[in-house]
């Protein structure tokens, strides 16, 4: 039961954090009739006008908690069934895949999510996704030619980018990357790989959004993030001299990764969270994703960002995402064990 274990190390940290947003915080009721319960490892910044959008729509009263992925995942894990969440939307695949091992996931109505390709869901339908996203490195053009951008994440730790390269090892998405990094080539070669990076004066990151200014600024010339915080930048500072470089076919920096959701086993308000995962996936919901986020749609038919390659061009490493989840609490240790994370 791992994910317990790293609940007694992080739920009284939590406990700190605000409750959910608009109510009078944990000890408040589940979600009754016409109330949903969604705790997101997703940023407000991120999806709170796409609560609201559903909210008019569905005249359902939607409450937030938004936190850390993982530490969100681990807060379920302790609660069980006294958890006031009905709804789990997860940055990436591997917290809900952790949650789908601890069997705190219902599974979903497979012709609900039939729209979306099985390489998106987990095993059993317990979660699926319903954005895409792609691992890529952010480079700053005025200091970088593009050329010179490593193609591979194995070059990132090379002497020439000694203390310029920037990594935010307690999000979700580059423990996912570890994760896959660990899946495709082993812990021996990723160790090695995480030990290179700190030798070689990487510069930790709360998160993706302040790598990708820290590029901006000059600070640091190559982050490791995903795609779509670039746009984010760009909307605030149109000038910025940040671009994003896809790596090339396999390499385990450009794992195609999701965000998407799960539905608590025992849900008192589970036909309410099947309504939101039907809204996210409607051309609607995706389009929101491509239009306000950059993110790939998951649904066929919804026109991908312009600003990045079609999805089906790009080439991951060869990981089911499905087997994220298992690996997240060790990873965790790894990152520990090698004093990366703060």
């Amino acid at each position: 039961m791992g994910l317990r274990r790293l609940a007694i190390a992080v739920v009284a940290a939590l406990a700190a954090l605000a409750g959910l947003a608009g109510c009078g915080g944990e000890d408040g009721p589940k979600g009754g009739p016409d109330r949903l319960t969604i705790y997101s490892g997703r940023q407000e910044e991120l999806i709170g006008d796409l609560v609201e959008r559903f909210e008019r729509q569905s005249a359902i009263d939607v409450e937030v908690r938004y936190g850390d992925s993982a530490e969100l995942a681990a807060t379920i894990a302790e609660e069980g069934d006294n958890s006031p969440a009905d709804l789990f939307f997860s940055q990436d695949a591997g917290a809900l895949g952790a949650l789908a091992g601890e069997n705190r996931l219902a599974p979903l109505a497979a012709r609900g999510v039939a729209k979306v390709p099985a390489r998106f869901r987990g095993t059993q339908n317990r979660w699926t996704g319903v954005s895409g996203r792609v691992r890529v490195i952010v480079y700053n053009t005025k200091a970088v030619p593009e050329r010179q951008v490593p193609d591979t994440v194995f070059a990132v730790p090379e002497p020439r980018w000694k203390g310029r390269v920037g990594i935010a090892p307690t999000n979700a998405s580059f423990q996912a990357f570890v994760s896959a990094m660990r899946i495709a080539v082993g812990d021996g070669r990723t160790k090695e790989f995480l030990r290179a990076l700190k030798s070689n004066g990487v510069r930790l990151y709360e998160n993706n959004i302040a790598i990708v200014e820290a590029v901006a600024r000059g600070e640091i010339d190559l982050g490791l993030v995903n795609h779509y915080y670039l746009a984010e930048v760009k909307k605030e500072q149109p000038g910025a001299p940040v671009a994003n470089h896809f790596l090339r076919p396999g390499d385990p920096g450009s794992l195609v990764n999701v965000a998407g959701v799960g539905i608590l086993r025992g849900a008192d308000s589970s036909q309410l969270a099947q309504r939101f995962l039907a809204y996210l996936l409607s051309p609607a919901g995706q389009r929101y994703f491509v239009e306000q986020t950059d993110e790939y749609p998951l649904v066929r038919g919804v026109a991908g960002p312009v600003d990045a390659p079609p999805l089906d061009d790009v080439q991951g490493p060869d990981v089911g995402l499905g087997q994220l989840g298992g690996k997240l609490e060790s990873t965790l240790a790894m990152l520990d064990e090698l004093g990366l994370t703060r």
